[in-house]
């Protein structure tokens, strides 16, 4: 069922669909994981790199410079933890979004694929 999700969503955008691996990490704010009302949700992914797919996700209004802020979590326990975001996990590197009830804000972002300092 995500996958025909993860499918129409790329369709829908044009996106070529590259979906992580369930074993695989994202990087998660500690808001993501322990406040899942907490809203709006952001997403983003940079180029995969070893175990890590790319995409870092958090909750509430801004990313934090904390070099702490994000955390390690399998793709697999997104479903669980906060399935509003799996429909978008196979847009490739590049892409950000933002999602609340009622919202959604998709876009390609050139700026991800480009060497982090």
């Amino acid at each position: 069922m995500a996958i025909a999700l993860q499918e129409r969503v790329c369709e829908r955008l044009r996106a070529r669909f590259d979906p992580p691996g369930a074993r695989q990490r994202v990087g998660v704010s500690e808001w993501f994981l322990s406040r899942p009302d907490q809203l709006p949700i952001h997403g983003l992914r940079h180029p995969p790199h070893g175990e890590v797919c790319g995409w870092y996700l958090w909750a509430g209004e801004e990313m934090r410079e904390d070099p702490d802020y994000f955390r390690p979590l399998h793709v697999e326990h997104l479903i669980t933890v906060q399935p509003i975001v799996v429909p978008y996990l196979a847009l490739p590197p590049g892409w950000r979004f933002v999602l609340a009830p009622g919202y959604e804000d998709v876009w390609y972002d050139p700026a991800l694929l480009s060497p982090r300092p």
